[in-house]
C-alpha cells in the first residue's frame, strides 16, 4: 500500500495560502447614509467602500438594522455603484499625540494639512471615551490668567474650568478667542476650528494665532465643507490630543470653535438614521453628546497638568434660549454672553458682565475682589435700567442716590470694559485697576 501522506519536508515546500478576506456589499445610498450586507461589523467599527476607479472611501458604522449595517462616510462620496465592495478595518483609529504636534495643523483624522510633511516623532494612542472618576479630578484652586481685562476682573477663571462664549453671528466670537488665545499663560493651547468657514481656518491662524502663538498650538481644522462624521471625529481628536498633554503634566488651553456646529453634525446623522427630531429639529442624540464630549475636558488625575476649555456657543437670532445655548449653559462652568448692542456701538470685546457668570469665581479669587466685582455689577445694572430713559429726559437726578453714582459712573466703568485687539491685561493689572476703579467711585459718592 502506497504512503499517500507528505513527510514533513514537503509540507514546508508548500505555498502558503493567503487567508480569505471576508468583504460586504454595498446595497443602497439614502442621502448621507450608506447601506450594506455582509460584514461583522460593530457600532464605531470602520471599513472601506471601493469606488468605481478603485478609491477607497473610509465610512463607520453608526447603526444597523437586522443585518443591514448603516455607514456613514468620512469624505464625500462619488464613483460609489451598487454592489461595491465594503472591507472591514481591522485596526482601530489611532490618534497622534506628542510635542511634534506643536505648530501643526491637521484635519478631523490627524492628517497634516499646512503643507510641512508628516508628522514625524509623533506616538500614536488608540482613543478611549472612558471617563474620568469625579473624584480622582484634580480640584480647581489656581486662578488662570487669560489677558482680559473684564474677564481677569469680574468673571475670575480657574485652571480646569470649562466656559462658554454665547453670541450670535459677527458679534466678535473668533477675535476673542484670538486674544485668549495669544494672551493666556498656557503651555499648550489647542485650537479646534469645527463647521466653521473655510477661509476663517488660515485668518485664525495667520492674524488671530500669528507667529509665536502657532509654535505653542495645535490647529484641528473640519471646515463646513467637510461631511457631518469628520466634523465629528475632529471635536473629539481635538479633546484627545488637549488630554494626552494634561496627562503629561502640561497646562493646556482648548479653544473650540463651535460647540453648536458639533450638534448640527450629530444632528444631520441621527436624522440620517431616522431618529425623531425632539426641539427645534434636534434629536434627543445631539444633546446626550454634548456632556459626553464636555467631560473630556477639565482637570484629571494628574497632579500638575490641567485643561481650560472654552467652548463658542452660536445663539442664532441672538436666542440666550436656543436649545443648543440653553443645553451647554446647564454643563459648563459659567459662560461669557457677547451683546450684538454693544458691539454695533464699537464697545469691544463686547461682554455683557450683567448676563455672564463663573461659577468657580469663589473658589480662585479673594473676598476682596469679589466685594469689588459685587459693586461694579449692580452699578452696572442700576444703569443699564434707565439707560433708554437717559436720552428722552426720562431720568431724573436726586431722587436715587444708587441710581445717580451708577449714571455717572457708566462712563469710567465703560472704559475699563473695553480693551484694544493687540493690548494685554495681566491678571494683577487687571485687579489693580479693578481696585482703583471702584475707590474713585467710592470717592465720588
Amino acid at each position: 500500500m502506497l504512503n499517500t501522506q507528505p513527510n514533513s519536508a514537503e509540507i514546508l515546500d508548500w505555498p502558503t495560502i493567503p487567508v480569505a478576506q471576508v468583504y460586504g456589499r454595498l446595497t443602497r445610498v439614502n442621502g448621507l447614509l450608506l447601506e450594506a450586507v455582509g460584514c461583522q461589523l460593530g457600532m464605531g467599527d470602520r471599513c472601506n467602500i471601493e469606488c468605481r476607479d478603485g478609491r477607497l472611501v473610509e465610512a463607520e458604522v453608526v447603526g444597523f438594522n437586522k443585518e443591514t449595517l448603516c455607514l456613514m462616510p468620512i469624505e464625500h462620496t462619488s464613483g460609489l455603484m451598487p454592489g461595491s465592495r465594503v472591507m472591514p478595518v481591522a485596526e482601530q483609529a489611532q490618534i497622534p499625540v506628542g510635542s511634534a504636534l506643536l505648530g501643526r495643523v491637521i484635519d478631523g483624522l490627524g492628517q497634516p494639512l499646512d503643507h510641512l510633511g508628516k508628522l514625524n516623532n509623533t506616538q500614536t494612542v488608540t482613543p478611549s471615551n472612558r471617563t474620568i472618576n469625579p473624584l480622582q479630578r484634580k480640584p480647581i484652586r489656581e486662578p488662570l490668567d487669560v489677558g482680559i481685562r473684564a474677564i481677569n476682573a469680574l468673571l475670575p477663571i480657574g485652571r480646569g474650568q470649562r466656559l462658554g462664549l454665547f453670541a450670535g453671528s459677527g458679534v466678535g466670537k473668533s477675535v476673542l478667542l484670538g486674544m485668549m488665545t495669544r494672551f493666556t499663560e498656557a503651555d499648550v493651547v489647542v485650537v479646534a476650528l469645527i463647521g466653521e468657514r473655510g477661509r476663517e481656518v488660515r485668518e485664525f491662524i495667520e492674524e488671530s494665532l500669528g507667529e509665536e502663538g502657532r509654535r505653542r498650538a495645535v490647529v484641528i481644522a473640519a471646515p463646513a465643507d467637510t461631511t457631518p462624521l469628520m466634523r465629528l471625529r475632529g471635536m473629539r481628536l481635538s479633546h484627545h490630543i488637549a488630554a494626552a498633554f494634561r496627562d503629561q503634566g502640561k497646562q493646556v488651553l482648548l479653544l473650540v470653535d463651535s460647540l453648536t456646529r458639533f450638534a448640527q453634525a450629530q444632528r444631520e446623522i441621527a436624522l440620517s438614521l431616522g431618529e425623531p427630531p425632539a426641539t427645534k429639529g434636534y434629536p434627543p442624540s445631539a444633546f446626550a453628546q454634548l456632556p459626553s464630549l464636555v467631560e473630556l475636558a477639565g482637570n484629571g488625575k494628574h497632579p500638575t497638568g490641567t485643561l481650560t476649555a472654552f467652548y463658542t456657543v452660536l445663539t442664532e437670532g441672538d436666542d440666550q434660549q436656543d436649545p443648543i445655548a440653553d443645553s451647554a449653559r446647564a454643563i459648563l462652568d459659567g459662560h461669557i454672553v457677547l451683546s450684538r448692542k454693544l458691539a454695533e456701538q464699537g464697545h469691544f470685546p463686547a461682554i455683557d458682565i450683567a448676563s455672564s457668570v463663573s461659577r468657580l469665581a469663589k473658589q480662585v479669587s479673594t473676598r476682596q475682589v469679589i466685594s469689588w466685582g459685587h459693586t461694579f455689577k449692580q452699578l452696572n445694572s442700576r444703569y443699564n435700567d434707565v439707560r433708554e430713559l437717559l436720552p428722552l429726559g426720562g431720568y431724573q437726578a436726586g431722587h436715587d442716590t444708587q441710581m445717580d453714582l451708577a449714571v455717572s459712573a457708566y462712563p469710567k466703568m465703560a472704559e475699563f470694559l473695553q480693551q484694544e485687539i493687540e493690548q494685554k491685561s495681566e491678571l494683577t493689572q487687571s485687579l489693580n485697576e479693578l481696585e482703583q476703579l471702584i475707590n474713585l467711585i467710592k470717592a465720588d459718592q
